[in-house]
């Protein structure tokens, strides 16, 4: 197993798995040094073809991630603050463009900017006792502005979204699941492995296929519908010409179990 540890967070990596630990304070409430260590981690990830699955979660018992510090904020000019959102959602939309498929991986209350991260990744998983979901910047004046109302409509439809961005209002983590903002709600104690194992089983799967379908619908939803059947279609050829699907037909035929080679 690897580890690179920073101030505010450790990227972890072992067996086609990358695991993100936020420790940035107790609520994980953070500034521009954690977004440029978050940055240069899912850069890591990016360029590491061992890596199949990357998995964001937090090191704090009670917090996910209470999104920006406040105080940090409220220092900060207009302008300064106009390119720490930019910033963010520069960082935030790499996971959409990477081949891995994201996970957050949700144990502690995910407010604000941390519920922004997690709109960010391509699946939502929390616990059952996780505590409160959803974006509270309204009280404060402003909007979810790095990715919150953008992400938040698209996965939930633009009524729901507008619902909970003008109220403000928080979630609890079935609400959370009903309406489609997490994705599989596991029992508290056992969130994180649940996680793991879900990553585990996308690792010792088709790989390359899954990160093909992957880009295929995260890429592809930002586009007209014909383009994004042509995208999805050239997708498709490169998978014809994979190892991996010579050796699934194989496998289907034969009646036998598919060793893959994530190529």
């Amino acid at each position: 197993m690897s580890e690179n540890q920073k101030t505010n967070l450790t990227l972890k990596k072992e067996n086609g798995i990358a695991e993100i630990h936020l420790h940035v304070n107790k609520t994980n409430s953070y500034s521009l040094d954690f977004y440029r260590e978050l940055n240069a981690a899912i850069d890591d990830i990016r360029f590491d073809q061992s890596i199949k699955v990357a998995i964001l979660m937090s090191d704090m018992p009670n917090f996910f991630s209470a999104g920006a510090d406040i105080n940090f904020l409220k220092a900060a000019d207009p302008r300064f603050k106009t390119q720490f959102c930019l910033f963010c959602n520069e960082t935030l939309d790499k996971i959409a463009r990477s081949p891995q498929v994201f996970i957050a991986c949700l144990e502690g209350h995910t407010v604000g900017g941390g519920l922004e991260m997690a709109l960010a990744a391509d699946l939502r998983f929390m616990g059952d006792k996780a505590g409160k979901i959803g974006l509270p910047e309204v009280t404060l004046g402003v909007l979810a502005g790095t990715g919150g109302t953008q992400r938040m409509a698209r996965l939930i439809g633009p009524s729901r979204a507008l619902d909970l961005n003008v109220t403000g209002d928080l979630l609890t983590p079935q609400e959370a699941l009903e309406i489609g903002l997490v994705d599989k709600v596991f029992p508290q104690e056992q969130t994180r492995e649940k996680t793991l194992e879900y990553a585990r089983k996308l690792v010792n799967s088709a790989a390359y296929a899954i990160s093909n379908i992957k880009l295929s619908i995260q890429n592809g939803i930002e586009m007209p519908l014909n383009v994004a059947i042509r995208y999805e279609g050239e997708l498709q050829n490169l998978l014809f010409r994979s190892e991996d699907a010579k050796e699934g037909l194989s496998a289907f035929l034969e009646k036998r179990t598919p060793n893959w080679q994530g190529k």
